[in-house]
Order: structure tokens, then C-alpha cells, then sequence
């Protein structure tokens, strides 16, 4: 899928409190997809990532600094050789599980000349964003990324280029 600025592909679901992954029912899709990329990085293993960015590095320092509060990073992408292989059903049943009041939907985007969609959903607690949740997909793929944990918005971007997420604001093709 080509990947635009709008389509920032990080999705990050916050749990409650005891922010535990949250878990999306990938079923249908999975059993229709010619490669499938699952990255899973849970808070042990972003502390012990956050060791190695450099603090003096005001780049990675941001990096290191986001990654500290998080307790998960989760990307599934799934590829369909032959074109969209799922189902419209399929995206809404990944939407479904993004319902308001504890989900916020604050970005939607749709090319029908691309055939691309992407959807970045908010969890806020006490007025601070504890989760993102970001669904993109193409022709060719669907990704789901969720990210557990305190979210700052601002710093999000400096997740770009790290841990199989990629750069906001760049594009490329499949």
C-alpha cells in the first residue's frame, strides 16, 4: 500500500489502567493472507530498547523518552497477493471494536483512487490520551498498530523509523 502523511500507520489501543494489549479478532483476515508481519514488543522489551538511544541525541532522546512510558507496541500487517482479499465486513468488524464512549474516532481518510483507508482512533482518561488506534489499509494490505500505554500525540511521530513502524510524511509503494 502506498503510504501517505495522512496515513500514519500507528495504531495504539490503550488499556484500562492495567493496560494490557488490547486484542483485536483478526480471524477472518488471517486465514485470507499471503504474508503476515506480527511485531510484538512489550514493556520489558521497550525498556530494554530505551537503553539504547542515546539522551544526548535530541532525536533519539525523544524516542527513548515516549518509549519509557509505554507498556506495548503491536504492529499486524497482513498482505493479499491477488489484491483486497478481505472483506468490507472484515474493516468494520476491526472498527466495531473502537466504539465510543471509551474510543474517539479524530482521523478518517478514504481515496477511492488509491483504495486506500485510514482511521486513527483516541482513548482518554483523565484527560490525558491513553491509546491510539490507527486502521489503514490498501489494495494490497491491512495493518493494525496498537500501542499500549500513555501516548504523547506530539512525540508520536518520532516513532517513524523504529521498531517496524514507518516515517510519518514519507511515501513509497508496495
Amino acid at each position: 500500500m502506498k503510504r501517505t502523511g495522512t496515513m500514519f500507520l500507528l495504531a495504539a489501543l490503550a488499556a484500562p489502567l492495567w493496560a494490557q494489549q488490547f486484542k483485536f479478532n483478526f480471524d477472518a483476515i488471517s486465514d485470507k493472507a499471503t504474508n503476515t508481519l506480527d511485531i510484538s514488543l512489550n514493556g520489558s522489551i521497550l525498556q530494554l530498547a530505551a537503553k539504547f538511544f542515546d539522551s544526548d541525541d535530541p532525536d533519539e532522546a525523544k524516542v527513548k523518552k515516549l518509549i519509557s512510558s509505554l507498556d506495548g507496541i503491536y504492529v499486524k500487517t497482513f498482505e493479499f497477493k491477488n489484491g483486497k482479499a478481505w472483506a468490507d465486513s472484515d474493516f468494520e468488524d476491526l472498527r466495531k471494536q473502537l466504539r465510543e464512549p471509551e474510543w474517539s474516532r479524530i482521523v478518517g481518510m478514504k481515496s477511492t483512487e488509491d483504495g486506500e483507508t485510514a482511521e486513527i482512533y483516541v482513548r482518554v482518561q483523565n484527560k490525558k490520551v491513553m491509546g491510539v488506534a490507527i486502521l489503514a489499509a490498501g489494495s494490497k494490505d491491512l495493518t493494525v498498530v496498537n500501542i499500549v500505554g500513555p501516548v504523547d500525540l506530539d512525540s508520536l511521530a518520532e516513532l517513524g523509523g523504529h521498531f517496524g513502524v514507518p516515517k510519518v510524511g514519507t511515501s513509497h509503494a508496495h
